[in-house]
């Protein structure tokens, strides 16, 4: 009966999931993207997950005062509103178009490189912007790059997400390793087998690496820098910026300088920190681009 019930509800679920997305999708990708946007700005402040960014904010950059705060976080609900209403129509946004829905990628030199050395290579970013568009915009220059997802709770609106970021790889299709050990191990023999492979990396991770994130102790995600070190791959950062609905600038910077002091587990810490530096900095640009939701830093430091 259990079951029933619960196989009752995801089809439910993934009624409401498909009747919205095809909605969304027959908007223009800047209507879509505001209609979301706006919506998840008026709503997303009164969530409870709201009180988390809140105290991350606090925690973070303690100069900001109340007002700002808030001012941040209805940004960050607009931000996940508009990733959302884009999510439909990131197949069809073309680069470098002079107005209105598209994106551009700065720094598509390092990425031409990339494709003209081969091998394995690492991309590192965050949820900053519309992360989504990363996968699909490199793809477009030559490198595209498998990549960890955590899927969704309703194995139906799953398939439907899959299926949407599938459509924006268009012919470039690669692998989508699921978080967990399985998939750690999966994409660990891909990287070693001259794979490419792209990372989020800003969440918190209870046995990864201590390290600092805004100048506070964080436990963060060791697989990148292993396996960079590892394999000698080079690890190219990069991340969204958002320059209206849905218009995007993809912007990817130089492979980072691979420590080498002789000692593997300080090289390790060293890389691990140096990632962390790099999100800090994109994340000070603009704090209302990042996703302040989730617990960042230690159990005892939030109320």
């Amino acid at each position: 009966m259990k079951k029933l019930l619960l196989n009752i509800l995801y089809r439910l679920e993934a009624l409401v999931a498909a009747t919205l997305l095809g909605f969304l999708a027959r908007l223009r990708p800047d209507h879509s993207s505001s209609v979301v946007g706006i919506f998840c700005r008026i709503v997303g402040p009164y969530l409870p997950v709201s009180k988390v960014a809140y105290r991350n904010l606090e925690l973070a950059m303690p100069e900001l005062d109340d007002a700002a705060r808030k001012q941040i976080i209805c940004g960050v609900w607009e931000n996940l509103g508009r990733t959302i209403g884009e999510l439909p129509h990131i197949a069809d946004l073309q680069e470098n178009t002079p107005s209105g829905p598209g994106f551009e990628v700065q720094g598509a030199e390092y990425l031409t490189q990339q494709a003209e050395y081969g091998g394995s290579v690492l991309f590192v970013s965050g949820h900053i912007g519309n992360w989504e568009m990363l996968p699909p915009a490199v793809a477009r220059h030559g490198v595209p790059f498998a990549s960890f997802y955590r899927a969704a709770g309703n194995p139906l609106v799953d398939g439907m997400i899959r299926s949407l970021r599938n459509r924006a790889m268009g012919k470039m299709q690669v692998p989508l390793f699921a978080k967990g050990a399985k998939g750690a191990r999966e994409a660990l023999a891909y990287v070693k087998s001259g794979g490419r492979l792209g990372m989020l990396v800003d969440q918190k991770m209870n046995d990864g690496v201590e390290a600092t994130f805004f100048g506070r102790s964080a436990m963060t995600a060791p697989a990148l820098a292993a396996m960079a070190l590892r394999y000698g791959c080079p690890v190219i950062p990069g991340y969204v910026e958002r320059l209206g609905p849905a218009r995007l600038r993809v912007v990817v910077e130089p492979p980072l300088e691979m420590p080498n002091t002789g000692d593997k587990r300080q090289d390790l810490q060293n890389l691990v920190q140096t990632i962390n530096d790099r999100l800090e900095l994109w994340i000070r640009k603009n704090p209302s681009s990042w996703l302040w939701l989730h617990r960042r830093w230690p159990k005892n430091l939030y109320r």
